[in-house]
């Protein structure tokens, strides 16, 4: 007789009620590691879907032009990645380097003044009180909701009115304007400048926009390289803005001369490799940016997460 009968009967005895029937628990390390195998699964594929087509990018970059369509996608051929950068920048004059500096024009500079205006908006919104604060702010945030594109032949027809279409300022003032943002900074406001340190500044005696300049601005600085980097990054791959607004060669950013290059390859099947290599060279500014930028990245969104 095992020792957990006698100790039922023992227990029945004593108390003179029946023992209730316990169940065995179960092992729980064969369903932790199932679900941690299927996690890890998962996060391998979603790896491999965004690592595919840079990994294709860079070998065909390699390739010459016979090695292209002769070999595998994922294979190598003859190594000559140094030839094709070369043939990148001197075609056509040098044109890909006009188009890299555009796009330099149309991403830092928007995206830094853009930031600088959202902050201060964002700032304003959670620091003032003022008549119609809580509505003005909805009509802001019901700017979030509107799809980019629709907008953007509106845009082109006061940008037609204005002058302003085929120039750097077709792309440059729409992307002043961002509602995500000053959503953003609002609550990067909420979370990194306390009102005690206003009231502060106040009482020693700084005015409103030297307040905002040497005390928030710097305490926003996290929120301000997050708001940049979201700004940079849309603002380097926007193609169909450009697209609508831009008509001379010299002003396109290099997402759309890319694109030009690549519909020249049904006529000239040698542009195939300066599409490709100039793909990948465009690439490498956001991989920069992102690497040198992602402390202050991570940093301000999670700002606000815990009170």
């Amino acid at each position: 007789m095992s020792t957990q009968t006698l100790t039922s009967r023992t227990t029945e005895r004593s108390t003179g009620t029946p023992p209730v029937p316990t169940t065995p628990s179960r092992p729980r390390a064969p369903r932790a590691w199932a679900s941690k195998t299927a996690v890890n699964a998962v996060l391998i594929m979603l790896a491999l879907y965004t690592l595919m087509p840079i990994s294709w990018l860079l070998i065909a970059a390699t390739k010459n032009r016979r090695d292209l369509f002769a070999t595998g996608g994922f294979s190598f051929g003859e190594f000559n990645l140094l030839s094709n950068i070369h043939e990148v920048f001197t075609h056509n004059d040098g044109i890909y380097g006009r188009w890299l500096l555009n796009t330099v024009i149309y991403a830092v500079v928007g995206s830094a003044i853009s930031s600088l205006i959202s902050v201060a908006a964002g700032y304003a919104f959670d620091k003032y009180a003022f008549a119609g604060k809580e509505k003005l702010f909805g009509v802001v945030l019901a700017g979030v909701l509107v799809p980019g594109a629709v907008l953007t032949l509106p845009m082109y027809l006061l940008a037609s009115k204005a002058g302003l279409t085929n120039t750097y300022w077709a792309l440059l003032i729409p992307s002043l304007v961002n509602p995500f943002g000053v959503y953003l900074a609002r609550v990067f406001s909420e979370g990194y400048v306390p009102y005690e340190v206003i009231e502060a500044a106040r009482v020693d005696g700084a005015g409103e926009i030297r307040t905002f300049r040497k005390i928030a601005l710097p305490m926003l600085a996290p929120g301000f390289m997050t708001l940049f980097l979201f700004s940079f990054t849309a603002s380097w791959n926007n193609f169909y803005g450009a697209l609508v607004m831009l008509n001379d060669k010299n002003l396109y950013p290099v997402n759309l001369g890319l694109h030009m290059w690549n519909i020249s390859t049904t006529e000239s099947p040698e542009m195939y490799s300066l599409a490709i290599t100039g793909s990948l060279i465009a690439v490498i500014p956001l991989v920069i940016a992102f690497l040198c930028l992602q402390r202050f990245w991570r940093s301000g969104l999670t700002a606000g997460a815990v009170k």
